[in-house]
């Protein structure tokens, strides 16, 4: 069946436009908010002390599985929020489901990581370098965990409520949120790990 609006549902009601460009604004200091982190891991990078550097401790076979993982997310919920709007429900929510099993995976993989570099002795107080590389990792997990909650409760909202305007914004406000993360991991998978094994 498909929905008859002249624009897509996420956007046919002005408070649904009025959410989604505050989410654009709250993106912009999210991002102020990694700028900081790079800003300070790239200064720091070198303060390793008497601890490991980059190319010690990043293997590469984590980083690519994560890479992979959230790639392929990034798609799912970009065919999610396709099936959205020509109004194919359970495609949406199959969709949007897989999103979210990805980003659980790629959760895992990232804690394997950090039990990894523990383990050899990059903890949070072994060097500026080890502090400001668990501490961007570690905020970037802690954004893919609060989005996996998030898009739980949001599929809990449309099994319960259906695909309404109001559950359409939030689902559309989660992919932005979700296509954001994908774009940090991007630059810290080439700035940070590639540039770090070298």
């Amino acid at each position: 069946m498909k929905l008859g609006h002249s624009q897509p549902l996420e956007y046919s009601t002005h408070q649904n436009e009025l959410n989604i460009f505050g989410f654009w604004v709250f993106l912009g200091a999210e991002i102020m908010l990694f700028a900081t982190l790079f800003t300070s891991y790239f200064t720091l990078e070198n303060r390793i002390g008497s601890g490991p550097s980059g190319a010690e401790i990043f293997e590469i076979t984590p980083v690519l599985i994560e890479t992979l993982l959230l790639l392929t997310s990034s798609f799912t919920i970009g065919l999610a929020v396709h099936a959205m709007r020509i109004g194919r429900v359970k495609a949406m929510m199959g969709f949007f489901a897989v999103t979210l099993l990805l980003g659980l995976t790629f959760l895992g993989v990232e804690i394997y990581e950090f039990v990894h570099y523990v383990h050899v002795g990059a903890g949070l107080q072994t060097s500026a370098f080890t502090a400001m590389l668990l501490t961007t990792l570690g905020t970037h997990g802690l954004h893919v965990t609060f989005g996996l909650f998030w898009g739980v409760m949001i599929l809990l909202q449309i099994r319960k409520r259906g695909l309404t305007a109001e559950t359409a914004g939030k689902s559309f406000i989660f992919s932005l949120y979700w296509h954001f993360l994908d774009v940090v991991w991007i630059f810290i998978f080439s700035f940070i790990y590639l540039k770090g094994m070298m």
